[in-house]
């Protein structure tokens, strides 16, 4: 594939997503072509990104007066006290909103730099350069931002939109293969709450794309964007459709919460376990259809994907994973508001579950 373009169009903004290898040297005529222009920047850049990369992107902006945070991206670092930091350098070199700040990192870079830009004067210029791909088909699309707490993930937060998203496929080359299973957890939601193709695709070529085939991450990366603007499109603020995009999520979080943001289970295994056992609550509700539960099953145990909440919990930890559920922002009147799946491609995204019955389901999970 060719460099690819893509354009959300959300009610109150217009941005460009671009696609593509070695994208990082043409960075600056990219701007030009968007008519992004701003006297300084400054770049939060995450810790583990290449010497060699970022090389590229202060040589691309040789024209334009930055700034560079190094951002040590974990979760337990995606909290206020970060977050002032990176508002008080915007303060301290007197950044006003038509200047701009660049993420070049992960989800967790690009939330932290998000909000900050989204409550700095009220809104600054904010382009997305994710270098994970979690983020390159997730956290950058969609204008999601926020920090956590010690009550549970992305509870302080807004919604705003980047200026622009540049996705360079060069950065996976960089990256542990965890990593890149981390990525592929958004993508096979993606596939399995919209499009039942773009799933049997996944089922075909997957070890492929996790060995980064660069024609087939391009296609499924470029999928799986196009389904996350379909949905943001209709429903930017999560009132309704755009909550299927939490398909397994209210497990995962609750997973990494009782874990404490720990190296045992990063986010994108967290959401490989929390659709595991989103699947086999909707097959214990009888909402899934089995053909559909078999197909599911087999594609995460045929890749040695995290399914089995017995390898990282017992039963002393439910209490815990339970409270987390309950912190979510999502539920009403005391019931946990869970996505759960019909058939491939068909989600109910309105299943309030009493916790009594979670618990009991959970419970038998560690038995299984």
């Amino acid at each position: 594939m060719k460099t690819a373009k893509i354009i959300i169009k959300t009610k109150n903004h217009k941005y460009p997503i671009i696609i593509g290898n070695n994208l990082l040297k043409r960075l600056l005529n990219i701007l030009k072509n968007h008519s992004l222009n701003f006297n300084q920047c400054l770049l939060i850049i995450d810790k583990k990104v290449p010497k060699k990369f970022i090389r590229k992107i202060k040589s691309s902006l040789y024209k334009k007066k930055t700034t560079i945070y190094l951002f040590d991206s974990k979760e337990t670092n995606k909290n206020i006290k970060k977050l002032n930091k990176i508002l008080e350098i915007l303060l301290q070199k007197n950044f006003n909103r038509n200047d701009c700040l660049i993420s070049i990192g992960g989800g967790i870079t690009g939330d932290v730099s998000g909000f900050a830009a989204s409550i700095f004067k009220r809104g600054i210029k904010f382009i997305n350069v994710p270098t994970t791909l979690l983020s390159q088909v997730d956290a950058s699309i969609g204008g999601k931002t926020g920090i956590n707490t010690k009550f549970g993930k992305n509870l302080i937060g807004s919604f705003y939109q980047p200026s622009l998203v540049l996705t360079d496929i060069d950065f996976l080359k960089t990256l542990p293969k965890r990593e890149i299973v981390c990525g592929y957890a958004e993508i096979l939601k993606h596939s399995l709450i919209q499009d039942k193709k773009f799933f049997l695709f996944l089922d075909k070529h997957a070890k492929k794309i996790l060995n980064l085939n660069n024609l087939l991450i391009q296609k499924a990366i470029y999928k799986s964007c196009l389904i996350k603007k379909k949905i943001v499109e209709i429903d930017e603020n999560e009132k309704n459709l755009r909550k299927v995009l939490n398909f397994g999520h209210t497990f995962a979080h609750a997973y990494e919460g009782t874990l404490k943001f720990s190296k045992k289970l990063n986010h994108g295994e967290a959401v490989l376990l929390g659709i595991s056992t989103a699947i086999n609550f909707s097959f214990n509700k009888k909402l899934l259809i089995e053909k559909d539960y078999i197909l599911i099953t087999n594609h995460l145990k045929s890749l040695n994907l995290p399914n089995k909440i017995k390898n990282y919990f017992m039963k002393k930890d439910i209490n815990k994973i339970l409270y987390f559920m309950q912190k979510d922002k999502k539920n009403k009147n005391n019931k946990i508001n869970l996505v759960l799946i019909k058939k491939i491609g068909y989600t109910t995204y309105n299943y309030y579950a009493e916790i009594n019955n979670l618990k009991k389901f959970l419970l038998n999970e560690l038995n299984n």
